[in-house]
């Protein structure tokens, strides 16, 4: 047995100083400027976004996407600040779509500015709820689109291109961003990398909160909905201890389950609440004009609990604001990347 291990042993080592040396010839045929980084891919695309997302028909059907079709696009979104999830936000010229590939910490491998290459068959273009995304097949049917979670399906679909800076945001109008909404997940304008300007604050939140999250999160009696004010919610969104804390200061006393048969003031429920404490998602409302806009926050982002300047609740200030425009269910949604994205005026 000792003469096996050592056999093993010095094979192994055998095979370490082999690979150090000039002489051994790699099988693949990549090439490293330094360890670690992979050579650039340059690929020639024949589909522009606009018209990959002209594919998608509006009966409600995912298209699996049978044709050796090629788009070349710069990254935009950056998931460093956890507001962006397992997702990255793509775009060329004509357009620009959420690409779903289940990894998280996605800033290592793509910066903003970019350039990467999708080989788009064998993927599906989906709707959700208003906004357009490019995955793999959802099984089970639930969505229209799975993300691609492996790193062998990753790599079989998208490539690196060569870095470059990252794009300018666009500057949209009320107009623009309404017509948008309107025009729904063809707009060339939703997932697009854009900054909107003169926005005042709504004095309204939506918050979805559930009573038990191992439960049934779709029957009435374990929801509890935040909404048509802003039940002293001063931050972008919640993470655990923010809502906390807001909770037992009684700040939702007010609210009742979605079936009204129970309200957040009850001790017992207040305590359920509190053992089952997770962050919050938070959809601050702010207008643009005459047309609301939903600026929309993980509670796992690292600036859930950053408080928004007082002069801009009190109405007295407006905000400049730079993100991705989205559309959720035919209301203007905006993600922000991080919280530079926000300018107080």
């Amino acid at each position: 047995m000792k003469k096996i291990y050592s056999i093993v042993l010095s094979a192994a080592a055998a095979l370490f100083l082999l690979s150090c040396t000039d002489e051994w010839d790699p099988v693949w045929t990549l090439k490293y400027d330094d360890p670690g980084t992979i050579s650039a891919v340059t690929l020639y695309p024949n589909l522009t976004i606009s018209e990959l997302k002209a594919l998608y028909k509006h009966d409600g059907t995912p298209v699996h996407i049978e044709e050796d079709y090629v788009i070349g696009s710069q990254v935009t979104s950056d998931d460093r600040a956890g507001n962006v999830y397992r997702s990255l936000y793509i775009q060329d010229e004509t357009g620009a779509i959420e690409l779903k590939l289940g990894r998280t910490a996605l800033y290592n491998d793509y910066r903003p500015g970019q350039w990467i290459y999708v080989k788009c068959m064998g993927l599906t273009i989906g709707n959700y709820n208003g906004m357009l995304q490019l995955g793999l097949e959802d099984a089970s049917g639930t969505y229209e689109t799975a993300y691609m979670l492996s790193d062998y399906l990753i790599t079989s679909h998208v490539f690196k291109g060569a870095a470059a800076e990252p794009l300018a945001p666009q500057e949209v109008t009320e107009d623009e961003v309404k017509e948008s909404v309107a025009e729904g997940f063809s707009s060339d304008l939703l997932g697009r990398y854009v900054t909107l300007k003169g926005l005042r604050y709504g004095d309204e939140i939506f918050a979805l909160l559930y009573i038990d999250p191992s439960k049934d999160t779709k029957e009435s009696s374990n929801r509890i909905f935040l909404s048509d004010e802003t039940y002293g919610v001063k931050t972008w969104a919640m993470s655990k201890v923010g809502f906390t804390d807001n909770l037992m200061m009684g700040s939702f006393d007010r609210a009742t389950s979605a079936d009204d048969a129970r309200k957040v003031s009850d001790p017992d429920l207040k305590e359920e609440l509190q053992r089952n404490a997770s962050p919050v998602t938070v959809s601050q409302y702010f207008l643009m004009g005459g047309t609301q806009v939903q600026i929309r926050t993980s509670g796992y982002s690292r600036f859930a609990d950053k408080e928004i300047d007082a002069a801009v609740l009190s109405g007295e200030k407006t905000i400049d604001v730079t993100g991705i425009l989205t559309n959720y269910q035919g209301a203007a949604q905006f993600t922000l990347l991080d919280e530079d994205g926000v300018t107080v005026n």
